[in-house]
């Protein structure tokens, strides 16, 4: 295998939840000890990088090692394991596989074949290296970010078929594994900080966090790191932290045409910003604007599905006197590298 080759894990390689579950002392305590210290679950949909050697096959012949590394957060693992591992309020599972697999951070495809069908269409008709506005069917990308090759177009609709029934049966051996992890520990979670209030005086949180990396270059074709992002996508200097709010953390206004209450944040907007005004103080910032809120992502689907969890458990959780909150973190950092510290 040359260097600029891919790199793949072992075809038929199977996960088990234990394998993507990390939290402090695990060899004196047990996961139902640390779910019960825990008030933090942090999610890292993005982590792994190893492509399934089975989705080889597929890959366009451009699709180099340092494309591969560019299309994964691959320092989120390292830092959020180390992070598990000092810190025993909180919880962190993560994504063996790349998001190349399907992107946990999307809404899953009710038809995968129809859904990479459009894909396809859509980066045909753009032509090579254009942009392509994959919105709605992005969950597997032909392209990478940089519109660069990932994906071969197979030939015919027999082929089509054959490429999405190979990455969801690979996806049942390590992406949706992680899916059905993560939302069954988000689902115990919840359970003991009801049990918590029972029993409490004062209020109990729960929050879960979906833990990104980024960088504020882009790739050329031959994977060099040196493409400045437009002046819109750039990333403050230390972390962009996102509830699906504004500028303030407060709930984005309905754009003409839309209904009032379409853009509800997944936490609340002063428990943001004291979280945004925690970092600032963390990092010893000269310039507040070092920590934004909401720019230039907004967070995605993790977030999304959990605030909408606990919008739904709200009047429960009122009259039980428990909080809980969804937010996003992006690593501004300037390269691929992982942060200085596990809040960033």
């Amino acid at each position: 295998m040359a260097t600029a080759d891919p790199l793949f894990l072992p075809a038929g390689t199977v996960f088990a939840p234990d394998d993507l579950i990390f939290y402090a002392d695990r060899g004196r305590r047990s996961l139902d000890q640390a779910l019960a210290d825990a008030d933090l679950l942090v999610s890292c949909p993005h982590s792994g990088s190893a492509i399934p050697e089975e989705l080889g096959e597929f890959l366009a012949p451009e699709f180099t090692r340092r494309l591969q590394f560019d299309f994964t957060d691959c320092s989120t693992s390292p830092v959020v394991r180390r992070w598990a591992e000092i810190d025993p309020r909180i919880v962190y599972v993560e994504n063996p596989h790349p998001r190349m697999v399907r992107d946990p951070n999307r809404a899953r495809p009710e038809d995968l074949y129809a859904t990479l069908r459009e894909a396809f269409a859509r980066v045909r008709a753009a032509g090579p290296g254009n942009k392509a506005d994959l919105s709605g069917v992005d969950a597997i990308r032909p392209v990478t970010f940089s519109f660069y090759p990932l994906l071969r177009e197979p030939a015919d609709d027999a082929g089509l078929h054959r490429l999405a029934d190979t990455f969801a049966e690979v996806a049942s051996r390590g992406l949706d594994v992680y899916e059905r992890t993560r939302d069954d520990l988000i689902e115990r979670m919840v359970a003991l900080a009801f049990e918590r209030a029972e029993k409490s005086t004062g209020p109990v949180e729960f929050t879960t966090l979906s833990f990104h990396d980024t960088m504020n270059h882009t790739t050329t074709r031959d994977g060099a790191v040196n493409v400045e992002r437009a002046e819109a996508d750039l990333l403050p200097d230390v972390v962009a932290l996102s509830n699906r709010g504004d500028d303030r953390g407060e709930p984005r206004k309905a754009q003409s045409g839309e209904p009032r209450g379409d853009n509800p944040v997944s936490m609340a907007p002063e428990a943001v910003r004291a979280l945004a005004q925690a970092h600032r103080v963390g990092f010893e910032v000269a310039d507040p604007a070092a920590v934004m809120l909401n720019q230039p992502y907004l967070g995605s689907h993790e977030i999304i599905t959990a605030g909408a969890l606990f919008r739904e458990l709200g009047p429960r959780a009122d009259a039980a006197g428990w909080r809980s909150a969804r937010s996003r973190r992006n690593s501004g950092a300037s390269s691929c590298s992982a942060p200085t510290s596990p809040l960033s």
